[in-house]
C-alpha cells in the first residue's frame, strides 16, 4: 500500500462526451466518486489535472495564437478544471486544496511546497493547477514535477484505456498490454501513454507509474491498496 499518490487526470476525462470538450455533470460526478472511494486517513492523495477539454495548447491555437500564449491558456484551462473537481469532491465530503503556479490568489492558493505537504498531512486532497507554470510542458511534466516535489511515491495515470499497450489498441487489433516495463524500455519503444520529459523525470528520482483506466470503477481505490491494475512503469 503507498503513503502519498500523486493521480494525474487528463482534461477530457471530465468531459464525458464523444468530442473531449467541455465540462460533464456526469463524468465530473463520476470521477469525484472514485476519488473519495480512494480516500483513506492512511493516503495522502494530490492530483494534477489537465485542460484538454478546454483548450489544447498549440492545437486549438491553429497558428493564429502563438505558442507561449497558447500553451498560457491551457494552464488556465487547467485551473477551471481544478475549480470545478474541487467543487464536486467537497459536495461529498471530501476537504481539499487548490495550489497553482500561475499566481491567482482570489481562487486559489500559490504551490508552495511546504504547505502543500502539510495540507497532505492533514488529510486534505491538493488539486495543483496551472501546470508547470511555463510553456512547452505539458500536464505530464506538471505531475512527474510536482510528485517529485513532495516526495510521493508513485504516480497514478488515469487514462481511456487500461494499461500500455504494444500499439494503439484502437487502431491495432495485435496490441497487446504490458503488465510491467522499465521507463528505458519504454522511452526506447516510443510507447506514447506520457511525454519523454515527463518520463525521464520520473526515471531520475526513481517514481513508479501505474497506468490505469479512469473509466473502471474502483480502480484507484485498488490501486491506492496496493492491488494489481493497470500497467507498473519502474
Amino acid at each position: 500500500m503507498y503513503k502519498r499518490v500523486l493521480l494525474k487526470i487528463s482534461g477530457e476525462a471530465l468531459s464525458g462526451n464523444g468530442d473531449g470538450r467541455s465540462i460533464g455533470p456526469s463524468a465530473l460526478t463520476f470521477i469525484s466518486e472514485e476519488i473519495k472511494k480512494a480516500c483513506r486517513p492512511e493516503i495522502q492523495l494530490a492530483i494534477v489535472i489537465g485542460g484538454g477539454n478546454i483548450w489544447r495548447g498549440a492545437k486549438d491555437g491553429h497558428g493564429m495564437i502563438d505558442r507561449v500564449t497558447s500553451d498560457n491558456m491551457g494552464m488556465l484551462a487547467t485551473i477551471i478544471n481544478a475549480m470545478a473537481l474541487q467543487s464536486a469532491l467537497e459536495h461529498k465530503g471530501v476537504h481539499t486544496r487548490v495550489q497553482t503556479s500561475i499566481e491567482i490568489s482570489r481562487l486559489a492558493e500559490p504551490f508552495i511546497r511546504r504547505r502543500a505537504i502539510r495540507h497532505l498531512e492533514k488529510g486534505r486532497v491538493v488539486i495543483f493547477a496551472g501546470g508547470t507554470g511555463n510553456p512547452y510542458f505539458t500536464t505530464d511534466s506538471a505531475a512527474a514535477l510536482r510528485a517529485a516535489e513532495i516526495g510521493a511515491d508513485v504516480i497514478f495515470k488515469a487514462t481511456q484505456v487500461d494499461g500500455v499497450y504494444t500499439g494503439d489498441p484502437k487502431l491495432d487489433k495485435k496490441a497487446r498490454m504490458i503488465k510491467n516495463i522499465t521507463y528505458m524500455d519504454a522511452i526506447r519503444k516510443g510507447l506514447k501513454f506520457m511525454d519523454t520529459s515527463a518520463l525521464t523525470l520520473c526515471m531520475e528520482n526513481h517514481l513508479p507509474i501505474l497506468v490505469f483506466n479512469l473509466h473502471t470503477q474502483n480502480n484507484i481505490k485498488k490501486a491506492v491498496g496496493g492491488e494489481t491494475v493497470g500497467t507498473l512503469i519502474k
